[in-house]
Order: structure tokens, then sequence, then C-alpha cells
């Protein structure tokens, strides 16, 4: 017991350690607590909103239902994105090529930055319209336009919050992007409310509120990863001349992205699809099904964690010449993801 407590308290604190050597089990596991941890943090994002926005009746509940859907879209770039920024920085840090790792870093900062602005400046414009192609009724349009229209206009700080976070995943600094999220969930927990029912000098915005809160919190998150990209102990440290678009590099993080995008979208476009054909059905149906959704997340969220700590592990292992250890990591990620989704398999 004393053992697995030290080992919890080695992965909490970031302890900086070489991924490449030593035991394969333990590198997992130290790169995999704070990594599932992390994504259990944005489990708790998924239904915070709900909890509170719930009180307010099925088409606050729709409205973040039929939102979300079309939010789906942005985190498929930044699951995406994040796939090719994990990849490469791995793979530089592997090869002990910190330098490396922070071109790529910024490359992949300002690619998330220009889809931010397109899909922004489209959320914005065409919100009322997005909700009518979402089968969203009149009432539900008018109630929910300021809500998407949030969101999406600030849908930066979301994708610079995945980003950033990728980018110390890839480095092994796992711990820095689980406080990030987690100084997100703390402040979005006490915004939530103060914002959606107008507690103590806040005003009352009901499900808009919600909206605010959230950008504010990952907000916050996103400027505490990013800072630590500039002053933080983690292994990419950014400096004033990697401040330079290299096309070079964003095309390789683009085609590295661009098959792990596509496989994302497929699954998102199907959620899309799904709650286009729930939508007809009334706001009650898909107020019931955005709930099970959120609380289905809590099983996937941890899960994607662990794979994160695998893809890690595989760039890392590969930049150091040693592809034996990265399909031993993979393998011993993925029992770790079967034993943990079988118990919640059989809890729900």
């Amino acid at each position: 017991m004393k053992k697995i407590w030290q080992t919890f308290r080695e992965a909490i604190r970031g302890v900086p350690r070489d991924y490449t050597e030593g035991s394969i089990s333990k590198a997992v596991i130290l790169l995999g607590i704070p990594m599932v941890l992390e994504m259990l943090m944005e489990s708790v994002f998924a239904v915070t909103d709900i909890f509170f926005v719930g009180r307010l009746g099925p088409n606050a509940i729709a409205t973040i239902g039929l939102t979300e859907s079309l939010l789906t879209l942005i985190y498929t770039a930044a699951f995406g994105l994040s796939i090719g920024a994990m990849a490469m920085v791995s793979r530089r840090i592997g090869e002990h090529d910190p330098d490396g790792a922070t071109v790529t870093a910024i490359q992949v900062l300002a690619l998330g930055a220009f889809v931010s602005t397109l899909v922004g400046l489209v959320g914005v414009a065409f919100a009322p319209q997005l909700l009518k192609l979402m089968g969203g009724s009149p009432d539900l349009i008018a109630y929910g336009s300021p809500y998407m229209r949030v969101m999406f206009g600030g849908n930066i700080v979301i994708l610079m919050l995945f980003l950033g976070n990728a980018i110390f995943r890839g480095a092994g600094d796992g711990t820095i992007a689980m406080r990030a999220l987690a100084m997100a969930n703390g402040i979005n927990l006490l915004l939530a409310p103060c914002f959606v029912f107008g507690l103590f000098f806040f005003p009352k915005l009901g499900v808009t509120g919600a909206a605010c809160a959230t950008m504010i919190a990952r907000g916050i998150g996103a400027l505490y990863s990013l800072s630590h990209l500039v002053r933080g102990p983690g292994r990419v440290k950014v400096k004033r001349r990697h401040w330079v678009l290299d096309p070079a590099v964003m095309w390789k993080v683009i085609k590295l992205s661009a098959s792990g995008t596509f496989q994302i979208f497929i699954s998102t476009a199907s959620w899309i699809g799904m709650v286009r054909v729930i939508s007809n059905f009334g706001s009650e149906a898909v107020a019931g099904y955005t709930i099970g959704i959120r609380v289905m997340l809590f099983a996937l969220f941890p899960a994607f964690g662990l794979s994160n700590a695998a893809a890690t592990m595989v760039g890392q292992s590969l930049g150091a010449k040693k592809p034996e250890r990265a399909e031993k990591a993979v393998w011993l990620a993925g029992f770790y993801n079967l034993g943990f989704l079988g118990v919640m398999g059989a809890i729900f």
C-alpha cells in the first residue's frame, strides 16, 4: 500500500523522468495517473453545466445539447491537432531535442488559433440558423442563440487549453495539464451558479450564464497552461526566437493530424446526426439524451487519459529508437483500459 501511495504522489508531483528507460508498467502508470485525472476534470466540466442549468427546464438543457453537438466540430479539431502535437512533441523529446519540440508547439498553437477564428465567426454569425438546422423549436432558438454565440465566440480558449495540455502530455509533463484543468474546474464550479442564478453581484443570465462561466474558467486554465510554456518547469520552454511560423513543421503537423481528425469526425458526425433525429421528439427528449451522454463521459474521458499515456510512451520510445518498448506500452495501457471500462460497464 505504501508503494502504491508513493507512486501516486510521484505522479501527481510531476517529478521529471526519462520515460524511455526503466520499467514500462511504472512509466505507463506515472504518465497515466495525471492524464486520467485531467480527463476526469474534463468530464466534470461536462456535468457542471447540466447540474445547474437543469433547474431551468428542458429548453435550457436542450440548448446545451444542440449546441454541444455542433461544438463537437471544435472538439474534433482540438482532438485532431492534439494527436499531431503529441506525436511530434513526444518524438522530439524522445530524441532529446526539446528545441524541436518547442518549435512544434508554436506551430500547433498557431494552427489552433486559425481554426478557432474561422469556427467562431461562423458560429456567432449564424447561431439561430444552426440551431434551426439541428431541429430546434422557435422558442428554443430564441432562448438558446445567445448561449451558442458565447460558446462559439470563445471557442479559442477551448482549443488553446486542449492544445497546450496536449503539448505537455507529449513532453511527459501531464501534471501541468492536470493542474490547468483542476483550476479551470474550480473556477467554473464557483462561477456557474453565480451567472446562471444571479447570485451576489452577478447578473442573472440563465443558460447563457453557464456559457460565460465556462469560457472564463477555460480561459484562465488556458492562460495557466500556456504560461508554463514560457516560464514553467516543463521540458518545452518557449523563447522569443521560437515565435516564428515554420510552414514545413506546420504541414507535418497537419499531415499527422489529418487521419486522426477524420476518424474522430466520423464519430462526432454520427453524434450530430443522432441529436438531429432526437430533436424531432422535442426538448424533453434532447434534454434526457444530453444528461445521459454527460454521465457516460465520466467513463470515457478517463479512458482517453490512459490512451494519451500510451501515445506519449509510443512517441518518446520511437524517438529513442526503441519500437519494442513502444509496442509493449500500448498493450499494457490497453490492458489497463480493458479492466477500467469493464468495471465501468458493470456499474452502468
